[in-house]
Order: C-alpha cells, then structure tokens, then sequence
C-alpha cells in the first residue's frame, strides 16, 4: 500500500502541532510516523551563543530541508530514519537522535513546510491551520516562557524582528497551496475529526 503524505502548516502559534497530535491520537499512534520540521534546524553549533541567540530561526533557508527530504522518502520507501533533537534553550542540536519507524501515514508538521515546492510535492494532502495573529503571538509568548526558558522582552523582540515578518513573507503566501485549511486551530474539533476520518478511510482503504 502507498504511503499517505501529510503536510500540516501554519503560523507560529496557530495550533498546527495541535492538529497534528489530535489527528495522531484519532488515526492511531501505531499507524502514523510523525516529524516536526522544528527537528531540523540547522547545525549552528560551532557558533557561541550570543550569536546563534540571534539568528533569524523563521527563514527559510534556517532549516536543513535536504535532510527532512531524504527522511520523508526513506519513510515513503518503508525505511526508518534517525530524527534530530533539537534543544530550543541553546539553539543547538543535541547529539541524540530519536529513530521514527516507517508507517501508512507520515505526518509532518512546521511552519514553512508548505512554502518549499520540494517538500509539498512529497505531500498528499496539505492542511494549513489558520488563526488571528493575536491569538498565534500569546500562544507563542506563553510557549517560549514556560517551554523554552525565554524571557518576555526576548520573545516580544523575535516577534517583532523575524516572526512576524517571515510570517507574512512566506507562511501566510503557502497557505495557497493547502488542500485544506482548518481555521481557529486546534479548537476544532469538528475539521480535525473529518480529516482525521477521512485519512482512517485511506489507510483502510475503503
């Protein structure tokens, strides 16, 4: 059986992670292989912290696109693959890895996955999450403050400075691209269990 392909995009703080796990738990755990672009920043470890403190983290080119490419085919091909961990306290790779076995659904999840032609073209299905700019900057706020050990003066400062103008530049443009855009994020419910049905249908085949 083909694998399904499923890209799930949208803003920094929309819920699209939400509506990847909800979709995990509706579909089955043991059905789905799931991958976050989020694992594949690049490698800037050789630089000091105060300058990979700065770096624009919501460019395209700030992620190693080749890399989640060949995992998704090797999945496609009933491979497994080894996943980065990424620590977002000290913007570094880890030296461990978590290994993500093949299975009937892939699912990846990101911000800008949906705006690299290379990555949409492994997609079967591309599902952007769309919600107010205002609700997406809380979320994130109260993420990297409890999450990622980040203070507010720095998160407001990202936003403003690269989150926000790389939102406009290339995450709300792919949203074009999507098959299906599921509004107001992870609150609904009732898109995320049609998707979630449908894609049970495929893997069942029926």
């Amino acid at each position: 059986m083909k694998t399904i392909t499923i890209g799930v995009a949208g803003g920094s703080g929309s819920g699209k992670t939400t509506v990847a796990k909800n979709i995990l738990q509706l579909v089955g755990l043991d059905n789905i292989a799931y991958l976050s672009h989020d694992s594949y920043y690049r490698n800037f470890n050789s630089l000091p912290f105060e300058e990979r403190a700065k770096l624009n983290y919501d460019h395209l080119d700030s992620f190693d696109n080749d890399l989640l490419v060949d995992h998704i085919k090797k999945l496609q091909n009933g491979e497994a693959v080894d996943v980065p961990i990424y620590d977002f306290t000290t913007h570094m790779r880890t030296s461990k890895t978590k290994r993500v076995e093949p299975q009937p659904v892939i699912i990846i999840d990101g911000i800008l996955i949906l705006a690299e032609k290379e990555l949409r073209d492994l997609m079967d299905v591309k599902i952007f999450v769309d919600i107010d700019s205002d609700i997406r900057f809380i979320r994130r706020l109260e993420r990297d403050i409890a999450e990622r050990g980040r203070s507010v003066e720095s998160v407001i400062q990202q936003y403003v400075n690269t989150v926000r103008p790389m939102h406009l530049e290339f995450v709300e443009p792919s949203k074009r691209y999507a098959d299906v855009i599921i509004p107001i994020g992870g609150f609904n419910q009732v898109a995320i269990e049609m998707v979630a049905s449908r894609l049970k249908s495929m893997v069942e085949g029926t």
